[in-house]
């Protein structure tokens, strides 16, 4: 039901199970319609996001908050006694002084925000976080999703850990990794032969079925919800930082809505007078396997042409990205800049990454670490410029990717160390 501004205004501040939340609000026509399980304007098919009428918020109420995402209910579509609820408390994960990694590429100031420390070690957890309390209050008993390997791990354990039936579905063919931790959460995986975007395709045809009554699909009917997860990121990254925003952020692309969160969590921020409001550059990163808002933004357009992916980098394999348009929309209003690297160069950086900083990525990370770099020699990211680089996953979920083992194989003794050239 479509709402006006101040019935808006009224409705968030009636709506307590959904916090500061207000309203939902077509990103094309603007729009306002009641919380609830909706994702798409009536009028002119844009997608919906949540709208806000925030409260004070302060630096010091924050600080005494919970160690995970609940310390920014205040800023969040959950109620405020989120942490009490069963959820996965993900959050609060590392930003990693990149000293040496610095030094390799050059650059003076770089942090890694390493999100692999999450439950299921990926920032999937963040964004599932707030789709569970949306299930949670619109009464749902299945969660589900489309996943290319994290959102399904991250759904079965939120499910699990909340209470919730849960059916994934997955294109055929993932690593074996990701399908055993999606798996072992004990609910339905299924998986499809086809690409994510044929996944995800036909879990929205499920919706409007008769067999998904009672499904919140996380990235679909629950996706407004679901997509603020990611602006956890963005104030995290400015209260580590010590309260500033990075003057650079690299930024992996799979449907791009982690970008943009990123980009409104930073800009709420500015408003809500919690850092200084100074410039900051955001840009993506893409494989180029699966690289068509790299490809829109190298020939100046603004409509992504979909692709079929063909990529190690299986995390960001969606060839129809729904964000792809506002990607491009922050990175060139922010001054940044959309580039991608190939299967070779997103191995090589997943062992630079690991071997400067101790940090083991998933090809996303490979993505991110690469495309920096990459960007850096074309003169786009400024070396002088304190920068972050994302890794959202943990390398143990991509084992095929990288071609690492045992020096040698010796026997038990002195002698045979140094025979081997080991001493």
């Amino acid at each position: 039901m479509a709402i006006s501004a101040p019935e808006a205004a009224t409705a968030g501040t009636a709506a307590r199970p959904f916090g500061p939340a207000a309203a939902l609000s077509c990103r094309e026509c603007g729009e306002r319609y009641e919380l609830g399980p909706r994702f798409a304007c009536e009028f002119c098919f844009g997608p919906l996001e949540v709208a806000y009428d925030f409260g004070e918020v302060t630096r010091e109420g924050i600080a005494a908050g919970p160690n995970n995402v609940w310390r920014y209910a205040p800023l969040l579509p959950v109620p405020a006694r989120v942490a009490e609820l069963p959820n996965m408390n993900p959050g609060l994960t590392p930003l990693v002084r990149a000293d040496r990694l610095a030094s390799e590429l050059g650059m003076e100031a770089l942090h890694v925000k390493d999100d692999s420390g999450n439950p299921t070690h990926s920032f999937k957890d963040r964004v599932v976080a707030m789709a569970v309390e949306a299930a949670r209050n619109f009464g749902f008993t299945t969660l589900s999703c489309s996943s290319t390997g994290n959102l399904a791990g991250a759904v079965g354990a939120a499910a699990a850990r909340a209470g919730f039936e849960s059916c994934v579905f997955i294109p055929a063919g993932l690593e074996e990794g990701k399908v055993v931790m999606a798996a072992v959460y004990g609910g339905r995986l299924v998986a499809l032969d086809g690409t994510y975007d044929d996944v995800n395709r036909f879990c929205s045809e499920l919706i409007g079925d008769p067999v998904g009554e009672g499904w919140g699909f996380v990235n679909v009917n629950l996706r407004p919800y679901y997509a603020e997860g990611s602006k956890t990121l963005a104030y995290e990254i400015a209260e580590q930082l010590g309260w500033r925003l990075p003057e650079q952020i690299v930024v992996p692309i799979a449907s791009g809505s982690q970008l943009t969160k990123i980009d409104k969590g930073f800009r709420e921020l500015i408003a809500l007078g919690l850092v200084e409001d100074r410039p900051y550059k955001v840009f993506g990163a893409q494989a180029t396997g699966c690289s068509p808002v790299a490809r829109a933004y190298e020939e100046g357009h603004d409509v992504i042409q979909p692709v079929k992916p063909d990529t190690i980098a299986k995390s960001l394999a969606i060839g129809n990205p729904a964000d792809g348009p506002y990607v491009l929309d922050v990175c060139r209003r922010t001054g940044g800049a959309v580039g991608h690297v190939g299967d070779a160069e997103v191995v090589e950086a997943i062992s630079l990454l690991a071997r400067t900083e101790g940090v083991f990525a998933e090809t996303a990370g490979g993505v991110t670490t690469g495309v920096l770099r990459k960007l850096l020699a074309e003169g786009a990211v400024d070396p002088a410029k304190e920068t972050v680089v994302l890794n959202t996953g943990d390398g143990l979920k991509t084992l095929n990717a990288v071609d690492a083992g045992v020096t040698a194989t010796i026997k038990p003794s002195l002698g045979a160390f140094r025979e081997a050239g080991l001493a």
